[in-house]
């Protein structure tokens, strides 16, 4: 694999005070995402996390259901590496995630749950960094949460988060794309590579069984917060195409 094409990018600011994390599977956000969860939760951030599926269908020699609940744990323990205690699963199925408006809603109500400034996804295009192939969870996570960032703040889309639940509309003022090509901003995260490879190290099941050629943690981590490094200027970073909301 070679290293994305960057332009010139700018510091990721520092003027926010919350931020979640909103994905299709457990160990998504480890592949260095959580190295900028490292460093905003040092920094006294608060970071939440979304799942929508629990990763279930992603090793092939464990039943779904015993994977839901390993995998599930396995997400919450590299959480907690990066300072994250709030992780929380949403019920759709592995492998199948529909685009759609149940999915739309579940992201916007959980938008509306954790009042975020800043929202980071992964890309929804169908290739991300090196060329790579996107998995369509991804994709269908990464472009319904587009959508409900702007359904999170419009009143009268899913009127019901409002007249049944209670969740008042909330404005996102960042949307972040983690894997893009097009990246626009970086973090610097020299000071928390350490943390962010153990972050994925605790997935232990699922990388015992990823084939032999698939990186190892700390290969992964290393070489994907080195592009962002090299993109960036400065030793190791993550690089996230930002949308500004204001």
């Amino acid at each position: 694999m070679t290293e994305p094409a960057s332009a010139s990018l700018q510091e990721f600011g520092d003027d926010f005070s919350s931020a979640l994390c909103v994905v299709a599977h457990p160990d998504d956000i480890e592949y260095g995402t959580a190295a900028a969860v490292a460093s905003w939760t040092a920094a006294g951030k608060t970071v939440t996390y979304f799942l929508l599926t629990r990763g279930e269908a992603g090793i092939d020699t464990m039943h779904p259901d015993q994977a839901a609940k390993v995998r599930e744990q396995e997400e919450r323990d590299g959480a907690a590496i990066v300072g994250v205690t709030e992780v929380e699963f949403g019920s759709h199925r592995d492998g199948v995630v529909e685009y759609g408006l149940a999915l739309r809603r579940d992201i916007a109500r959980e938008i509306r749950r954790r009042r975020p400034d800043v929202v980071v996804t992964g890309d929804y295009h169908d290739r991300f960094v090196a060329g790579m192939l996107n998995q369509a969870d991804h994709r269908a996570v990464g472009l319904a949460t587009v959508d409900a960032v702007a359904d999170a703040g419009n009143r009268w889309i899913f009127p019901e988060l409002l007249e049944e639940e209670g969740l008042e509309p909330w404005t996102v003022r960042r949307l972040c794309f983690a894997g893009s090509t097009t990246p626009t901003h970086f973090i610097g995260v020299g000071d928390h590579v350490e943390q962010a490879v153990a972050s994925l190290e605790a997935h232990r099941t699922y990388n015992e069984a990823l084939p032999e050629t698939f990186p190892k943690p700390r290969d992964i981590v290393s070489m994907v917060l080195g592009w962002g490094g090299q993109a960036a200027g400065v030793p190791s970073a993550m690089t996230l195409d930002v949308v500004e909301r204001r």
